[in-house]
């Protein structure tokens, strides 16, 4: 910022009678909101957090049902059993250097404001890797132009050909969601679907405006909260995988994504070369699509 003006042939006196201040606190940053822990299931924390780095879930296998008559003979299955494997094979550092003069000499505790800046990034890293990483685990019939198990009679774009969308349509594209998981026998309750912001504006300047269509007490233009459609929460995300202004939304059930952290480490050791410390933390962890048929992937970009 430029000193105070000063009529012409004065000097300024800023700089030497008038010091500069710098302020007590820092300024403001903003972080990207992050959906993981909402969107996710920790079940498998508990067993994978000591030690080992996967965890193999036992799939419950189909059990066939059969007609009956009195007399006839039963035909036994044997059922097949099968895993998948949970693996922690993610992992996400942060260092820096803490000079003991200039610690000394700070008027502010910037260690612990450069930690939680590193925590919040951390977070929106574990974030961006699972909403670009779920969506290839779909169920065949959670995506493309002919989604539902049943009546294959949803369109939810492809790379080839995304959806258009608008405020006019992107609330059937929503219940549509919504209509495919039910297609998919995933459960009625706790169903999500992640939008870009820019989805989530559409939604708030269309229908839904009517507090009604979601359940909620006051409008959704004055209280900015997008409820839930069709058993669905709509989350906004700045963290949706985006291509050429094409976006990659996922929506499904939690039960039907893992996520385990096995090791969180934030340590402070000397530093070998200089007065001082050197700040250090990892972050480890894993997802798994466990249930294809509990996940969707639509495919489209703003009309």
């Amino acid at each position: 910022m430029a000193d105070f003006p000063v009529a012409v042939g004065l000097t300024s006196m800023s700089g030497t009678y008038i010091p500069e201040i710098w302020a007590g606190q820092t300024n403001i940053k903003f972080y990207d909101v992050t959906v993981f822990g909402e969107i996710t299931n920790t079940d498998y924390q508990g067993e994978i957090t000591k030690y080992g780095d996967k965890v193999h879930i036992r799939v419950v296998p189909d059990i066939t049902i059969s007609r009956y008559r009195i007399g006839q003979d039963l035909d036994y299955d044997r059922p097949a059993t099968t895993d998948v494997e949970l693996n922690i094979d993610y992992g996400y550092s942060y260092s820096f250097e803490i000079n003991t003069v200039e610690l000394k000499q700070s008027d502010l505790d910037y260690v612990e404001k450069w930690t939680d800046d590193a925590s919040e990034n951390l977070a929106i890293e574990v974030d961006t890797v699972i909403l670009a990483g779920i969506y290839g685990s779909a169920g065949a019939n959670n995506a493309g132009a002919t989604a539902g198990r049943i009546s294959s009679g949803f369109n939810l774009g492809t790379a080839a050909a995304p959806l258009s969308v608008d405020k006019t349509n992107l609330l059937d594209l929503t219940i549509d969601a919504g209509s495919v998981l039910t297609e998919s026998r995933a459960p009625l309750t706790n169903r999500w679907i992640v939008y870009p912001e820019i989805f989530c504006g559409m939604i708030q300047k269309g229908d839904l405006k009517d507090a009604s269509l979601a359940g909620d007490a006051t409008s959704i233009a004055r209280n900015g909260r997008l409820g839930v459609i069709n058993r669905l929460h709509v989350y906004s995300s700045n963290n949706v995988h985006v291509s050429s202004s094409v976006f990659d939304v996922v929506f499904g059930h939690p039960s039907c994504v893992c996520f385990a952290s096995q090791l969180v480490e934030n340590e402070i050791v000397p530093n070998p070369k200089d007065f001082g410390k050197l700040q250090r933390g990892l972050h480890v962890f894993g997802y798994l699509v466990n249930n294809g048929d509990g996940v969707g992937h639509i495919v489209a970009q703003k009309a």
